[in-house]
């Protein structure tokens, strides 16, 4: 079984509001590869483990049908309380047991999710429900973050990384998933046709009040939060005023640019 996180309404709301979408060249990596697989156009595209819907939205601009599915109650509330195109569609169910007929989906993803997945049970189900000469898209943005903003980019960057550190003390151990560029995710890929790319970058619009709730929606927060939620608020209130201080402005909606580096597997069946 999948391992749950995200779970609570709090939490949800959190992710909702500060979660980023897919970036460009991200978006782009992927339509690219199901375009040369001639996948594009096509009927049903399944976004598993979507959260509150980021990914799932941007599916919805380029397939006919596209359902998101979600362990989390709370996450898909979310998603459906948050406006979208007519042909995006939401289900709770595990990402091991997906209710879709044999060979009835055209494009399987999942965006910075699948390291919570029990990886032999959601493979066997992508090789269940995806159509012959379907594709699957499973990707996460990984901690290699970096911020720039005028002629302080460095210590920016300095700041935010080191309180990312000290909430990554208490991630989740299948975060080991992600540090290893979603290496065995690739490899329990069971489509004979597959790669995986690990150095697609992507600058997400963002500002001050955006990064440092990034980082209040990151599952290790969250654990911070429950173990010591005086220290957790503190750190990230003491976060939002040094990077106020070196950009030498005031105001929390302050654009910064936040750059991410994506790691993407592709497969074909």
């Amino acid at each position: 079984m999948a391992t749950q996180m995200f779970e609570g309404r709090g939490h949800a709301a959190v992710y909702q509001k500060y979660r980023f979408a897919p970036g460009k060249e991200l978006q782009q990596t992927i339509l690219s590869y199901l375009q040369e697989k001639k996948v594009i156009p096509a009927e049903l595209a399944v976004d598993v483990g979507c959260g509150s819907g980021q990914g799932t939205h941007f599916l919805g601009e380029h397939f006919k049908k596209v359902v998101g599915t979600d362990i989390s109650e709370a996450q898909i509330q979310e998603a459906r309380d948050t406006p979208c195109m007519p042909n995006i569609s939401y289900l709770v169910c595990p990402a091991e047991e997906l209710p879709f007929q044999d060979a009835s989906v055209d494009v399987l993803t999942s965006f910075t999710a699948a390291h919570w997945f029990d990886f032999a049970k959601f493979m066997r189900e992508a090789e269940r429900v995806v159509k012959p000469g379907g594709c699957v898209a499973i990707s996460t943005y990984t901690v290699d973050m970096s911020l720039r903003y005028g002629d302080c980019s460095e210590k920016l960057t300095k700041i935010f990384r080191e309180c990312w550190d000290t909430i990554l003390k208490y991630a989740h151990n299948r975060l080991k998933y992600v540090l290893e560029d979603y290496k065995e995710i690739f490899e329990a890929l069971p489509f004979p046709d597959k790669k995986r790319i690990t150095d697609i970058y992507d600058q997400i619009p963002m500002t001050v009040e955006g990064v440092v709730g990034y980082m209040e929606s990151a599952s290790p927060y969250q654990t911070f939060m429950k173990n010591d939620p005086k220290a957790a608020t503190s750190l990230l209130q003491e976060t939002e005023k040094r990077m106020l201080e070196t950009m030498g402005v005031s105001s929390r909606e302050t654009p910064v640019e936040f750059w991410v580096r994506h790691v993407c597997v592709l497969g074909c069946k």
